[in-house]
């Protein structure tokens, strides 16, 4: 695999080649020598079809090769077979050893090529009679593809038909997802990916990412190494406890970190191979899972205090020895009380991210930025209330206070004043402050206790509703009408997933708010007609928010995250609304431009990172937004000598 531009192989004594016949890379050299490259290729008395590059200069054990024009200079070697690599050091290419053909090559996801595989290839890399005489392209086999998915009336089917695809062609499943990113997302992500982790065990075929479980206490480093790609970029983990609004689905959650990254390269062009998904099986108390046979986990009681903390901590130490000090690392559906100690805990010595905390609210905060285009006003002058006061709710009011502090200069305590949380137990108030967990302490507020949630909206006269509870069906039509009557254009926000914990639906939203509604919600919803209008719903979906982010930080070497990044995302964000947006009722771009959204995205993100002095990659880059775009993983084919 060879990069876009001068790449230097740095050696370190290792092996390159495939099959039983390898080259052996010495350290130093004095004399140009030959290594051998993933690209399946033909060679005289050679089935394997390795393909050689003659590299110019070696100096202090590192071998230059200058590439122009996906060629070698002076040597005229095609790039034969290359994966986008720009998110990576442009100037680093970590060579891959292994080289596939015939029966072999069809069956490796990361090369097959299926039908579009052509005469000259089929010749070279004996594929002649292995496949059926037909070539046709990789156009024409998205139609075909997208065809066979819209066959399937149920959903969970045509997640497990796309992630058979993800394993036998990934650049297939890539350039289909991209293509209709709209229709597939849902399939792959929110809300299929939910029932696709409840029913994971009786749907397994092929394990997907890496299993961590307390089996593996005292050798996760180890562990790590197993994984067959060395360059990992972002990490993205789970420990299954809390999956969407389902609860406790233990190691079965692994269907949240694959579904997760398969949008950080379709999304946010971050490569494949540097993707990598983790769960992390400490046990689970979901008793049904226990008593099923068919579940894959560890059949046990979840680990807690020093057994979980060790493990956790192993882990990531493990990490960032394998990998470095620029790997990202996802946190995602970890339970309330895990969550916000594991962010606290590694954002000051990891480049570590929680999607739940920081990504939800991210997404929310970039939506309530463009609703104030319609409905007026600055942040300030709104006044919020939620139900639900877990990570995703804390995490949104947090990051709006930041945002309206940063727009006034306001101190946080006064701004917080006019954010307001309920949860199972009603409005967080300043008398149940020694009860509470220590997340939801800054948001008790001086007032008398109120029980029910339609009780607080006619008490706290909110302008924004936001919901974030896992509880579906709880912005009941008392609580949407009472949003109604106290303002002109109610801003209402369903935010749990999947579907069925959404807190109403758009048609709830729309009919009982006579229209007036500024809606959107965390999984998709259709369009819905109401006195003549129709209004389509938007989607605060964390996939607008961190394939982009993922990619700024990257493409800059960042190495922590920053609240002010994430405020970049979210402004980045607000910015790709447009008016015709607005007018369909949308507080979101549609999901079809995602890819420019997400390079607009990484830009913002990859600025603020160097401004803040926390970007590692310099010189910064003249144009960010083209930057970015030079960066994305294209899964488009690459022809093979």
């Amino acid at each position: 695999m060879i990069s876009s531009s001068r790449c230097s192989f740095l050696s370190n004594s290792g092996y390159a080649g495939s099959g039983s016949s390898f080259s052996r890379v010495q350290r130093r050299h004095s004399a140009p020598f030959r290594v051998v490259a993933v690209a399946p290729t033909s060679r005289s008395g050679d089935r394997n079809g390795s393909v050689v590059m003659d590299l110019k200069d070696i100096k202090d054990g590192s071998a230059v090769l200058d590439v122009e024009n996906n060629s070698t200079a002076g040597g005229g070697v095609q790039d034969a077979y290359v994966e986008d690599r720009a998110t990576e050091d442009q100037f680093v290419t970590p060579w891959s050893v292994s080289v596939a053909s015939g029966y072999s090559l069809l069956r490796d996801p990361h090369h097959n090529k299926g039908l579009a595989f052509s005469e000259r290839e089929r010749d070279a890399h004996y594929l002649r009679g292995l496949l059926p005489p037909t070539v046709i392209s990789q156009e024409t086999q998205v139609k075909k593809m997208i065809q066979h998915m819209r066959q399937y009336d149920v959903p969970l089917h045509k997640y497990m038909a796309m992630m058979n695809l993800q394993e036998t062609n990934e650049r297939l499943f890539y350039k289909l997802l991209i293509d209709h990113v709209e229709e597939l997302l849902p399939v792959v992500y929110t809300p299929t990916v939910g029932e696709a982790c409840q029913k994971y065990g009786s749907i397994f075929l092929k394990p997907q990412g890496l299993y961590i479980s307390l089996k593996e206490k005292g050798r996760i480093h180890e562990v790590l190494r197993n994984w067959p790609e060395k360059d990992i970029q972002v990490i993205v983990v789970t420990d299954g406890e809390r999956i969407l609004g389902l609860g406790d689905l233990g190691c079965q959650g692994m269907g949240i970190p694959v579904g997760k990254l398969s949008l950080y390269t379709a999304l946010g062009g971050v490569r494949p191979s540097a993707c990598l998904p983790i769960t992390i099986d400490v046990g689970t108390n979901n008793e049904k899972l226990l008593n099923d046979e068919l579940y894959i986990g560890l059949k046990q009681r979840r680990a807690t205090g020093q057994e979980y903390t060790e493990l956790i901590h192993e882990f990531m130490t493990a990490v960032k020895q394998n990998y470095g000090e620029n790997v990202l690392i996802q946190f995602e559906d970890f339970a309330n009380h895990n969550a916000f100690d594991l962010l606290e805990k590694y954002g000051s010595t990891h480049l570590v991210f929680n999607d739940d905390i920081q990504g939800t609210a991210s997404v929310v905060l970039a939506g309530l930025m463009a609703a104030l285009k319609v409905v007026g006003g600055n942040l300030a002058d709104h006044r919020f209330l939620f139900l639900g006061a877990g990570e995703a709710g804390t995490g949104i009011a947090e990051l709006i206070a930041l945002e309206t502090s940063k727009q006034t200069n306001m101190p946080l305590e006064e701004i917080r004043k006019n954010i307001w949380l309920v949860d199972s137990k009603g409005l967080i108030v300043s008398s149940r402050k020694e009860s509470l967990q220590h997340f939801k302490k800054p948001w008790a507020h001086e007032h008398e206790p109120v029980k029910e949630l339609v009780d607080a909206v006619n008490k706290i006269k909110p302008t924004v509703l936001i919901g974030t509870s896992g509880q579906g069906r709880t912005f009941t039509k008392e609580v949407v009408e009472a949003m109604a009557d106290i303002n002109e254009k109610p801003i209402i926000l369903a935010l749990s997933n999947p579907t069925s914990q959404a807190e109403c639906t758009a048609e709830e939203a729309y009919k009982w708010s006579q229209g007036r509604a500024i809606f959107a919600s965390g999984s998709p919803f259709p369009a819905v007609e109401y006195d003549g209008k129709v209004f389509v719903p938007g989607q605060a979906n964390n996939a607008y928010i961190f394939p982009g982010l993922g990619l700024g930080l990257i493409m800059s070497g960042t190495i922590r995250v920053h609240n002010d990044l994430l405020l970049a995302a979210s402004e980045a964000l607000a910015s790709q609304v447009s008016q015709d947006n607005f007018d369909k009722g949308l507080i979101y771009p549609p999901f079809s431009n995602i890819r420019n959204i997400s390079a607009h995205i990484a830009a913002k993100v990859a600025a603020k990172a160097y401004e803040l002095g926390l970007a590692t990659r310099l010189p910064q880059p003249k144009d960010l937004v083209q930057y970015a775009h030079s960066c994305m993983y294209s899964p488009t084919y690459r022809p093979y000598r």
